[in-house]
């Protein structure tokens, strides 16, 4: 590239325009659309100050406020022909470049751009060498003109005109399709002879590629051609066909027809189907592809294109199927009469994708089935657990042998109506292995902007599933993020007592009573003795062992009643004094967590997957030289929170009338029963504080209090998750007081009223609060003249360690 000439002495000051995506060569006419506020400044500034003005192209487009670094050096000055406002605010402006100039400083003046610069002098060179080369861009550019129909033919009548070669060479480059950052260099070329070479290259290369492309749509053209004939050929063999009477039997033929005509399919699929059903005609019928052909077919036919069935938007209706089937679940129930409620305002409403998270027992499967019962849907239910293949999903591809479609069409295919409500049971214990991974299938089932154009690899052609209400259970969240995002989570907590004594009346008990074959008089089970069942022979969220073990009284009464001697109508009573002789000996102990206040022993508070549980945390302290054991199976984060909670004893030792230097005499041994099952979080914060100071300070912990929170090394006390599943558990466990930290407060409104009015619920904030009412008596403090001197001793011996330790720290 050569160096510009430019102008001695013709330094100049001129509003500056940056472009976007344009280089303006001179003698170029161009309109410009400008809608940057300092654009528009810079053009007013020009029109007041003779018109001229500099046009520069910015090295990146996206910048909106571009700096002296952001733009090119080269650019071009313009007289501006025309300027007009329009109504949206832009201004449209036809410039005219004039001559290349260097910008040598660009300066921001607040509302608009100017800069410093040098006009370059136009090369005026001429000669034979230049003539010729002038001669041989035109003839070249002729003929790209003539392969590229973007560029009007005009253009060549007004290139004969130019005599000045210089001024050739920017017209041809501000017509040819380049880059860029091609243009921009060819107008930093301030040579003719350099130019014109530049272009001569530039034009080689482009014809080159156009001979190619103009190959190509020849041969595509061809290859159309050559379809249409054998089409035409293919008419011609089946016309042959039909008068020797071969191909398939014409019955066949038209009862397909006849079968497609009432599917009501949309276009792609009745497209596709007509096209099978003419491979179908030429096919003989003994082929294995007539068969593949015939079962496609099938398929399309028999699927639910229009048909739905009505859906009933009745409300009173729907609450009391849901109220007559299930007992609470107030949140699901209310999420369903809404959306019959907006059904019966709007007349196309996207189906709600729900997704019920509770654990086991609490009535997830069962409630999809009432769902459908009191809309009046179909039912379809699609176990997940254990699935781990893709197809399973989306079907397999025609390509192999005995394939078929995938089971969400399969289903739909056998309830016969595309609006059913579709239950994918267990969602969250699908597998994932080398044959796919079926969640990810799920993601276009579920997301309601794609759902209506779900694509089966069998099928071949989207179907509509925007009518489907899907509704998803699983026992936890352990799902894709993704996943997770397409669907209205749902929690469903375990059942109070109260509420599982009402189901156990309600349901459970005349359904096993019908099962076993017990008439109503024969069997009576007072209230007490649900209660006891509850309390004492069953431990769950849910209440599938409670019917088991209601079962079992049943079978127990039928025998009794079978060997009884005397025959009476009197009924078998069970009451809380005889339901041991029914279901032996109590499995649970239920009314006191532990029956005596013991020195570091602390009850925590636990979520699991199917439900709360209460989490016993002992702490024993030894002689020793400051070691911390930990059993029990603890995860990463559990074993923080002890570290978190060591800290926070030793940092208020002497307030806790704890000797400062224990960590030092002392080995502490933290366990957390049961010892095979593995535990994690740091919900158990305060619980691990609390062990450590009653087995520090020898205060025993109070066996009727139960806390969960946690701790962080100031001592305040952070809110946790799972709040009503570890106030069910501390009811079930016969806790008389929980601590829960002071921010969860907020979460006791989604609490019943009975569990609040069981439990005495204390909100707390810092740990001191905690040990207030966890432990038996408050600890004395030290005296506070003992501290400054444990601190002396404790900086004097870390000054030796460091001393003693100096050159292995160096090494390391």
């Amino acid at each position: 590239m050569s160096t510009p000439t430019t102008l001695p002495g013709e330094s100049m000051q001129l509003p500056l325009l940056p472009l976007r995506d344009v280089v303006v060569f001179p003698h170029m006419v161009i309109p410009l659309f400008v809608g940057r506020p300092k654009s528009i400044k810079a053009l007013e500034m020009a029109m007041e100050a003779g018109k001229s003005i500099v046009l520069v192209a910015q090295k990146t487009a996206s910048k909106d406020e571009p700096s002296a670094e952001d733009i090119y050096d080269i650019g071009c000055i313009a007289n501006i022909l025309q300027m007009l406002k329009l109504p949206d605010g832009t201004v449209k402006v036809l410039v005219e470049g004039e001559q290349r100039a260097k910008i040598n400083s660009v300066q921001d003046q607040e509302t608009y751009l100017s800069c410093e610069l040098n006009q370059i002098a136009p090369d005026v060179s001429g000669g034979a060498e230049i003539e010729a080369m002038r001669r041989t861009l035109l003839q070249q550019f002729e003929q790209y003109v003539k392969l590229n129909k973007k560029i009007p033919q005009e253009i060549l009548a007004s290139l004969g005109g130019i005599e000045d070669s210089g001024r050739l060479a920017d017209t041809i480059a501000a017509h040819l399709l380049l880059r860029l950052e091609q243009k921009q260099s060819i107008l930093e070329m301030a040579g003719t002879v350099q130019r014109l070479e530049h272009l001569l290259t530039q034009l080689e290369t482009e014809l080159d590629i156009l001979q190619v492309e103009k190959r190509i749509r020849g041969r595509v053209k061809r290859q159309m051609e050559k379809s249409q004939r054998e089409y035409y050929l293919n008419e011609q063999v089946k016309a042959i066909q039909k008068e020797l009477g071969e191909g398939e039997d014409g019955a066949d033929i038209e009862e397909l027809e006849k079968k497609i005509k009432a599917a009501h399919m949309p276009k792609e699929a009745r497209a596709k189907v007509d096209a099978e059903l003419k491979k179908l005609r030429l096919m003989s019928p003994m082929s294995a592809e007539a068969t593949v052909v015939r079962n496609y077919i099938d398929v399309l036919v028999n699927l639910p294109w229009k048909k739905k069935s009505k859906v009933n938007n009745d409300l009173v209706h729907a609450q009391e199927v849901l109220d007559s089937d299930h007992h609470g679940l107030e949140k699901v129930k209310e999420r369903i009469l809404e959306y019959l409620a907006v059904q019966q305002r709007v007349d196309k409403v996207k189906a709600p994708i729900l997704c019920l998270v509770g654990p086991p027992g609490v009535g997830k499967t069962s409630l999809g089935q009432s769902i459908a019962k009191s809309t009046n849907r179909k039912f379809v239910r699609m176990a997940l657990g254990g699935v781990r293949d893709e197809a399973e999903i989306r079907g397999h591809r025609r390509t192999y042998i005995g394939s078929m479609p995938g089971k969400i069409l399969q289903s739909l295919t056998k309830v016969g109506v595309r609006n059913p409500l579709f239950l994918l049971d267990e969602v969250d214990k699908m597998g994932m292995d080398f044959r796919g991974d079926p969640s990810s299938a799920l993601l276009e089932v579920l997301d309601p902007e794609q759902n209506h154009t779900f694509a089966d690899h069998y099928v071949e052609v989207d179907f509509d599933l925007s009518d489907v209400m899907f509704v998803a259970t699983a026992n936890s969240l352990n799902l894709p993020p993704a996943l997770l995002d397409r669907m209205e989570i749902i929690r469903l907590s375990g059942y109070t007592e109260d509420e599982k004594v009402n189901i156990a009346e309600r349901y459970l008990l005349p359904k096993q009573m019908k099962n076993n074959g017990l008439k109503s008089g024969e069997l009576v089970v007072a209230e007490d003795a649900l209660r006891d069942v509850i309390r004492f022979y069953t431990r769950e969220a849910g209440v599938r062992s409670l019917e088991r073990e209601v079962g079992k009284i049943c079978r127990k009464v039928v025998k009794a009643l079978l060997l009884r001697k005397e025959k009476t109508a009197d009924a078998v009573t069970v009451t809380s004094d005889n339901l041991s002789v029914y279901l032996g000996v109590r499995r649970f102990n239920f009314g006191v967590a532990e029956s005596d206040n013991r020195i570091g022993q602390v009850t925590g508070l636990a979520w699991t997957e199917v439900g709360g549980e209460l989490l016993t945390i002992e702490a024993v302290s030894v002689s020793g030289k400051g070691r911390t054991t930990t059993t029990g199976k603890l995860g990463d984060v559990m074993q923080e929170s002890i570290k978190a909670a060591m800290s926070v004893v030793r940092k208020r030792a002497n307030k806790l009338g704890i000797a400062p230097d224990f960590y030092e005499k002392c080995d502490i041994h933290i366990h957390v029963p049961e010892g095979a099952t593995p535990k994690d979080g740091p919900s158990a914060g305060i619980a691990m504080t609390t062990a450590l100071v009653s087995v520090l300070t020898e205060i025993p912990v109070r066996a009727d209090v139960a806390m969960t929170g946690e701790i962080t090394l100031r001592g305040e006390v952070l809110p946790i998750g799972g709040l009503k599943e570890k106030l069910l558990a501390a009811l079930r466990g016969g806790i008389k007081t929980v601590l829960i930290p002071e921010e969860n407060v907020k979460d006791l409104a989604e609490i019943p009223d009975n569990v609040k009015s069981s439990v005495e619920i204390v909100p707390v904030r810092w740990i001191d609060k905690v040990l207030e009412i966890a432990l038996e008596r408050q600890p004395q403090p030290l005296p506070e003249e003992a501290t400054p001197v444990v601190v002396a001793s404790e900086i004097a011996k870390t000054t030796e360690i460091t001393d003693a330790k100096a050159e292995d720290i160096v090494k390391h």
